[in-house]
């Protein structure tokens, strides 16, 4: 199933039925007066959350959801049928936009939660309504209310606990495999993650829900390679793992690269990404030595030492080692905000 978490619809409620006139006309029956019905309602515009969701690519292929309009009234005092109700399901966590004003309408981030978003036009009155006894062959009637229309986006952010974060190929995805079930892409070559990827980590009675996010490079706040347009999604989450390739030139030059890039993206934004609580692990350290990793290891935490309080953890997805501490760090993150 292809990850898709941004969609602009064209959503429009049903206009109401129109009022009838209509006279009752029977052999052998005098003074049979006016019988006509009102409309019915036009079907409103509901929005749903739905916990067996997590990508709007549902709403591809269709941009265009129509409620039912309610009937017309009838002779012999009948009331037109109300048009159903449209209900557009969303995964928690789907920010609902005014496409045309940019405004946030409705932020549902809770299972089960439901909106209205457009409401259906009312029906006309029949001429059966306006009789009187002044009045007792009417012929006024009201059309229906006409129906509502707007175009809404769908931005969709995901209610993971912990983001990944990290220059392309610095291990995020073989971390999942290694602490989940869960089974993104792993290659030896960069961007082999083009859509978010969650995975669900146990530690006992706790748990906690991770995004494997593409790869971050220089520019990505300004929308330079794929990354910056997942970055939405880390908003929501309480910690960030950032992993870092130990066995490149410069390690510490390129957890300095997606440092100044969340500053940068929070600045455009509006977000606060750079002051979510973190745990920073050096990956592939099985391709070192102990004591080169070690080395490295300390060399980092001096370079860095002024942009993060995170102690640096030796990680190896392959070998299994750190994983245990990288994972119990994040748990004490995420079930210490609530506690």
């Amino acid at each position: 199933m292809k990850f898709l978490d941004d969609v602009t619809l064209l959503v429009r409620s049903g206009a109401g039925g129109a009022g009838c006139v209509s006279f009752r006309r029977e052999k052998f029956v005098e003074f049979g007066g006016p019988d006509g019905g009102n409309g019915g309602k036009g079907g409103c515009v509901w929005i749903e959350t739905d916990p067996s969701l997590n990508t709007l690519v549902d709403y591809r292929f269709r941009p265009v959801f129509k409620a039912q309009t309610g009937v017309h009234g009838m002779g012999r005092n009948r009331t037109g049928a109300e048009g159903k109700d449209l209900t557009l399901k969303v995964p928690p966590g789907t920010e609902v936009i005014d496409a045309e004003t940019d405004d946030v309408l409705f932020d549902l981030t809770k299972v089960g939660e439901r909106v209205r978003l457009l409401k259906g036009g009312r029906g006309g009155r029949g001429n059966a309504s306006y009789k009187t006894s002044t009045n007792q062959a009417p012929r006024q009637f009201t059309p229906g209310e006409l129906a509502q229309e707007m175009q809404v986006r769908f931005r969709l952010k995901l209610l993971a606990d912990v983001g990944l974060l990290g220059l392309p190929n610095a291990g995020k995805s073989s971390f999942v495999r290694a602490t989940s079930r869960a089974k993104p892409k792993v290659a030896d070559y960069p961007f082999t993650t083009l859509h978010p990827a969650l995975g669900l980590v146990r530690s006992g009675s706790k748990e906690m829900l991770l995004a494997d996010l593409p790869g971050l490079i220089a520019g990505a706040a300004e929308g330079t390679g794929l990354g910056h347009k997942f970055l939405q999604h880390v908003s929501r989450c309480r910690a960030v793992l950032h992993l870092v390739d130990l066995t490149q030139a410069d390690p510490a030059a390129a957890y300095k690269t997606i440092r100044a890039e969340l500053k940068k993206y929070d600045k455009l934004y509006g977000t606060a990404l750079a002051k979510l609580p973190e745990v920073l692990g050096l990956t592939k350290a099985d391709l070192l030595t102990a004591e080169e990793a070690e080395a490295a290891r300390k060399a980092f935490a001096k370079a860095t030492a002024r942009l993060t309080k995170a102690k640096p953890l030796l990680l190896s997805a392959t070998a299994k080692t750190g994983l245990e501490d990288a994972t119990a760090a994040l748990m004490d993150l995420v079930h210490g905000v609530t506690t």
